[in-house]
C-alpha cells in the first residue's frame, strides 16, 4: 500500500466522483480510477460502488474512512515537523551585475536581513557569467535570454536605458554634443554595439569599461553616457536626453535544478522574485 493510493481514496471519498477528483489532484480520470483499483487490490476489499452518478464508498470503505484520515493527519505533521526542523540558515552566494547589486539590490536585502537573520550573503557584483552549474554561486541576476538551457531561469523585470548627462547638454545642438563610451575590452557588449552605431562617428571624450567611472563622468559633465535607468534616474545632477534609446532587455533569475530545494537558497529566490515585481526598472 502507498500512501499516494490514500491520498485518492481520500480525495475520491470527499469529491464522489471521478472527474472531481481528478481536477483536485490534477490527473486523468483513468489515474484516479486506476489508483483506486490499486489500493482495493492491495487492501482486498472493494471501497466503492461504481455508480451512474458517482462513485460511493462501501461499508468497508466507510469502515476504513477514519484511519486513512488519520494516517493523512500524520503525514502533514511530519512534514510540518520536518520543515520547521529545516534550518533557515548558512550562505547564499548570488552574482549580479556590480551597479545593480550595489544601487538597487542592497538598499532592499535589509528587509531580507531582519526576516532571515541567519543567513549570510555572498554578492558577487561581476560583468561576467557566473557558472552555476559549475558550484561559482547559487542564484544569480543576468540581463538577456540564458543561454545555458541546464539553468533554471525566471524572468524577473524590464531594464529600460537612457543617454544621460546634465543640464549643460541639453542646451546645445544635437551635433555639438560629445559622449563618454565604452572602451575596447569588451567586444561584442550589446550596449556598445548599440552605442557605437548610434554615435556613427560622433565624438568620444571618455571611454571606460566601468559603469560606475561612466556615471561619474556623466555627472561631472564630461558628457552624455549610456546608463540604465535606475542608474540614471537616481543622479539628481543627470537629464534623459536623446529620444533614441536600445530595447529594454529582461533580467532573469538564474539558479541550478540541484540548489532549488535548498531552503536558504529558495527564500532569497522568492524575496527577489517580490522585490523586482515591485519595483519599476524600466
Amino acid at each position: 500500500m502507498q500512501w499516494d493510493d490514500v491520498r485518492f481514496f481520500l480525495q475520491l471519498a470527499r469529491q464522489g466522483s471521478l472527474s472531481g477528483t481528478a481536477r483536485a489532484m490534477g490527473v486523468e480520470h483513468s489515474t484516479v480510477a486506476r489508483r483506486i483499483g490499486q489500493l482495493e487490490a492491495s487492501l482486498g476489499v472493494r471501497l466503492f460502488d461504481r455508480l451512474p452518478r458517482g462513485w460511493q464508498l462501501t461499508q468497508e470503505g466507510q469502515n476504513l474512512l477514519p484511519q486513512a484520515l488519520a494516517v493523512e493527519a500524520g503525514v502533514l505533521a511530519l512534514q510540518r515537523t520536518a520543515a520547521t526542523q529545516q534550518a533557515v540558515s548558512g550562505q547564499v552566494r548570488l552574482s549580479a551585475p556590480p551597479q545593480l547589486l550595489s544601487e538597487v539590490l542592497l538598499p532592499e536585502l535589509a528587509a531580507f536581513r531582519q526576516q532571515f537573520p541567519e543567513i549570510d550573503l555572498l554578492l558577487l557584483g561581476e560583468r561576467r557569467n557566473a557558472r552555476l552549474e559549475q558550484g561559482e554561486a547559487e542564484l544569480a541576476l543576468r540581463l538577456g535570454e540564458p543561454q545555458t538551457p541546464d539553468l533554471i531561469a525566471r524572468p524577473l523585470a524590464r531594464v529600460g536605458y537612457g543617454l544621460y548627462g546634465t543640464v549643460a547638454w541639453q542646451e546645445l545642438a544635437r551635433e555639438d554634443r560629445v559622449f563618454v563610451g565604452f572602451d575596447d575590452s569588451m567586444p561584442g557588449l550589446w550596449l556598445k554595439d548599440w552605442f557605437d552605431a548610434h554615435l556613427a562617428g560622433r565624438r568620444q571624450v571618455l571611454r571606460s569599461n566601468d559603469l560606475a567611472t561612466q556615471l561619474r563622468a556623466a555627472r561631472e559633465g564630461w558628457g552624455i553616457a549610456l546608463l540604465p535607468h535606475f542608474l540614471g534616474r537616481q543622479a539628481p545632477e543627470l537629464v534623459c536626453l536623446e529620444a533614441d534609446a536600445p530595447p529594454a532587455r529582461t533580467l532573469y533569475l538564474l539558479m541550478h535544478p540541484d540548489v532549488r530545494k535548498a531552503q536558504r537558497v529558495r527564500v532569497l529566490a522568492d524575496f527577489l522574485v517580490v522585490l523586482f515585481q515591485r519595483l519599476d526598472l524600466s
